[in-house]
């Protein structure tokens, strides 16, 4: 039988147990002491890494839970999953909400809670593939920056003891828009440290995430539809455990203004179709490799169930926003790879003033406001405030490839 967290770490993480198991016992105390009795709400709980964050947290024990997330069906299986598992304590007081944390409705319920300790937000647009054009880039923007102040300014309400809002290693040097969209995120949560404790954390592809290409896999031979994977883009990976861990870790034992990014080297890096590879073999199937996506979707379709081959296409990438490799930080961070075992930590981030960030909103809301505001006016507007933004745009986007 295949069992997906076996597989992860047999052939993707190579790790029998989660990297971060040392530092949280090192630090249990601490973590039991601002966690248990505690008041918690996760923005975006029922995806991957926010349910992952919150099975984290349970384990020390929290007095009440509320999550809120879009994805009605997504919460209905973290209340399942969170119930059906061995060791984890619900607690009495758990709410799960189908709502938009930019909704009224959260505001309202905000209010009425008078605030919570913790806060973690992990609402976000988190694909490369959310750039297709403008529609979707103003989409990213809205949500992961426009969106994400206005929750900064309800929090400051009743400030948390630890808040949490979770970027993405292509904040980094980013050369597209959703990690240029994380990096103004950064920019705008480092504003607010004046008002309440703020951490984030860069980090990894999670393996198998939800709608990531791997997880894309496992719907795929259900389907008896071929595999695609790129073969020339190399990338870190940390299991979905993993990915709650981090956030806990950064969020509780982080100082206020920090960033947190996992210890990960070079040649822990894996392509895709490496992957590919050994998903193929443990689904019991010897590759099959195809050059066009019309060969391998014609094979998997004439394939008997009793085939012992299986249908796979690899390329070289080509679309717009894919970053030929991972970074966690940039030249003049001030770095701390002694406190933990696994985490280093960017101790010292630039903080630009509340002004600054507002007058590029009020520059970029008033380019989604004309009717035919382009893509490459967004660009162009990002670039001035992040100077080192590399966009390169290829006119192809991954929803034009299998």
């Amino acid at each position: 039988m295949f069992v997906l967290s076996k597989f992860i770490g047999d052939s993707v993480t190579h790790r029998a147990s989660s990297m971060f198991e040392g530092d949280i016992q090192a630090n249990s105390a601490k973590l039991t002491e601002e966690i248990q009795g505690k008041s918690v709400c996760v923005i975006g709980g029922a995806g991957s890494i926010g349910s992952s964050y919150i099975k984290a947290v349970l384990r020390f024990k929290p007095a009440k839970l509320v999550v809120i997330d879009l994805n009605e069906n997504g919460l209905a299986e973290l209340t399942r999953d969170l119930r059906s598992t061995d060791g984890l304590v619900v607690p009495p007081e758990y709410r799960a909400y189908t709502l938009n944390f930019a909704d009224p409705i959260f505001a309202r319920i905000f209010r009425e809670e008078k605030g919570f300790d913790i806060v973690a937000n992990f609402s976000a647009h988190k694909h490369v593939r959310s750039e297709k054009d403008k529609y979707s880039v103003q989409a990213l923007i809205e949500n992961n920056d426009i969106k994400a102040k206005k929750l900064m300014d309800l929090l400051a309400e009743y400030p948390p003891k630890h808040f949490f809002c979770v970027s993405t290693d292509k904040a980094a040097n980013p050369v597209n828009i959703m990690g240029a969209s994380k990096r103004i995120m950064e920019d705008l949560v480092m504003a607010y440290t004046t008002k309440f404790k703020v951490t984030t954390a860069r980090f990894a592809n999670v393996a198998f995430s939800n709608g990531s290409l791997p997880d894309g896999w496992m719907h795929r031979v259900q389907k008896k539809q071929p595999l695609a994977a790129p073969n020339d883009v190399k990338r870190y990976f940390v299991s979905p455990e993993e990915s709650g861990q981090i956030c806990m870790l950064a969020c509780i034992l982080g100082n206020n203004g920090e960033i947190f990014f996992p210890k990960l080297g070079e040649e822990q890096m894996l392509t895709f179709s490496a992957i590919c590879d050994e998903f193929v073999k443990s689904e019991g199937y010897t590759k099959r490799e195809f050059a066009t996506d019309d060969e391998a979707k014609k094979f998997a379709a004439d394939m008997p169930y009793e085939s012992k081959t299986y249908p796979v296409v690899y390329f070289k990438s080509d679309t717009t926003g894919e970053k030929a490799y991972e970074e966690f930080y940039v030249p003049g961070e001030k770095l701390n790879m002694q406190r933990f075992n696994s985490l280093g930590v960017i101790e010292e981030v630039k903080k630009r003033p509340l002004g600054e960030i507002e007058k590029f909103f009020d520059e970029i809301e008033a380019i989604f406001a004309r009717e035919n505001f382009t893509k490459s006016e967004v660009v162009d507007a990002i670039k001035r405030f992040i100077p080192n933004f590399e966009h390169e745009e290829k006119g192809k986007n991954l929803d034009q490839k299998m």
